[in-house]
């Protein structure tokens, strides 16, 4: 399917991902040349320690329709992605994560559900991170579920490959700077009677750099703003 009616802004959120962001947009880039009428890639780099800033601007040179964003000191996941949101120009939005764990050719198959839904949501086929990491993700996604009635909406809420229509997101105000953005996306999308799709596609193993999600800091950061929405909520 094409997206030949459709404009689309994808960004990636990235914290020290020199060794992934090129592949990446260089990737995502073809890929959009050949689906979408007019398209954009932004570059979120949070912070970053590494040289994630010196090869983003490189590719901004040599990229039509790349643009980067860097923030002085780092947000969080949250942060990286309500700035992407801010910044993104077009009708859809899409955002993976700039660890290069997804193959963005498969925003092609997205696409058929555009017709019926505003938000369709990518779900991990065979998850490739370690045994630990997938059990936390269990724990955290049943508990999610329950407090927000996300059920029968989404099998994989963090899973970083997510499009939907700008208007869903220009409608109400995030909050959340770490890992409960995805979750706080879904339920205000929710109440605000938005149609939902869920579509698998593959994880890849991480090849370079680290993980952050199991930080404690991480972790503490994102039930303190958990216990937060579900406060604000009720």
């Amino acid at each position: 399917m094409s997206l030949s009616k459709i404009e689309i802004s994808a960004f990636f959120p990235a914290y020290n991902e020199a060794g992934n962001i090129e592949n990446l947009t260089r990737r995502t880039a073809n890929t959009l040349k050949q689906l979408a009428a007019k398209w954009e890639i932004i570059i979120i780099d949070d912070g970053s320690k590494d040289n994630t800033a010196k090869i983003s601007q490189r590719l901004v040179k040599e990229i039509p329709g790349v643009r980067y964003i860097c923030h002085e000191k780092n947000r969080g996941y949250g942060g990286a992605v309500k700035t992407g949101l801010k910044n993104a120009s077009y009708e859809w939005i899409f955002f993976t994560d700039g660890d290069n764990q997804f193959d963005t050719r498969e925003i092609e198959l997205l696409l058929p559900h555009t017709k019926n839904a505003d938000f369709v949501l990518g779900y991990r086929l065979n998850r490739k991170d370690n045994f630990m990491r997938q059990l936390n993700a269990w724990a955290w996604g049943t508990l999610v579920r329950t407090l927000f009635g996300l059920h029968g909406i989404s099998r994989d809420i963090d899973c970083a490959f997510k499009l939907f229509k700008r208007k869903v997101v220009d409608e109400y105000e995030l909050y959340s700077e770490g890992a409960m953005i995805s979750t706080e996306l879904l339920v205000k999308a929710k109440k605000l009677g938005y149609k939902f799709k869920e579509q698998g596609v593959h994880h890849l193993p991480r090849t370079v750099g680290t993980q952050t999600g199991a930080n404690l800091k991480v972790i503490l950061r994102a039930f303190k703003e958990l216990f937060k929405l579900y406060k604000y909520l009720k």
